[in-house]
């Protein structure tokens, strides 16, 4: 296919969301220059208004100015469109409805429960939600095994759809261990899914778009303070 300027892909996102480093490492996979339009905490530019409409959320992929919306429908997009680099979804039909359904699995069920621990009111609160991350780290270290058939990666050899649903959460995951001084992702528990983690952060379409974890911390406090602040009159 005909060589893509940086003008014809533009990303509409953020640096901390996890959700935005899902386009940006597949976009990084197949080799593909965009431009980075970093919105601001608490605000909307009509951009993203005009291209997302409907949920009026991050991230948006804008190709030829026709705009994506939704994580995991832009990777699909991204895969689909530029043949450029290793495949992200596995060709495998069964392999690849295995990848959906835990990538659905982590957004619907692993991630409010990591968000969650943050947002708990009361020391039991919080313990029932890491209690619960750790459990779907279990179940996802199992599901490691049987998808990455022993090689680095849930994707095999290269990252796949699954690395990414779940590798966009490390950032988090590190700031949640600092901040409340425990791990989450455990060499007794979870052994295969800390080796993944390194191999996950090093790879050349991540190690850039990963924010450092003191960054993100402090982030997460600004995020703490406005999430806690009382509504305005």
């Amino acid at each position: 296919m005909a060589a893509t300027t940086t003008s014809d892909v533009r990303l509409i996102g953020a640096w901390p969301s996890p959700f935005v480093m899902r386009a940006r490492i597949a976009l990084n996979i197949k080799s593909v220059d965009y431009e980075f339009l970093q919105e601001q905490l608490g605000s909307k530019s009509d951009l993203l208004l005009k291209s997302n409409p409907v949920h009026k959320k991050i991230p948006v992929l804008i190709h030829s100015d026709r705009p994506i919306c939704e994580s995991l429908v832009i990777v699909q997009y991204i895969d689909d469109v530029w043949a450029s680099g290793p495949s992200i979804l596995p060709s495998d039909p069964y392999d690849c409805a295995i990848a959906r359904f835990w990538a659905a699995y982590i957004d619907d069920k692993w991630f409010p429960s990591l968000s969650g621990i943050a947002r708990a009111q009361g020391e039991e609160a919080k313990k029932a939600a890491i209690e619960q991350v750790v459990e779907g780290l279990v179940l996802l270290e199992d599901a490691f095994l049987k998808c990455g058939k022993g090689k680095a990666f849930f994707g095999g050899d290269t990252i796949g759809y699954l690395d990414i649903a779940l590798g966009c959460y490390l950032g988090w995951i590190r700031v949640t261990e600092k901040m409340n001084n425990m791990k989450l992702l455990d060499e007794a528990k979870t052994p295969n899914l800390v080796t993944w983690a390194d191999k996950f952060c090093g790879d050349g379409s991540v190690k850039d778009v990963m924010p450092e974890t003191d960054k993100l911390a402090e982030f997460a406090k600004v995020l703490m303070a406005k999430f806690r602040a009382p509504p305005p009159n």
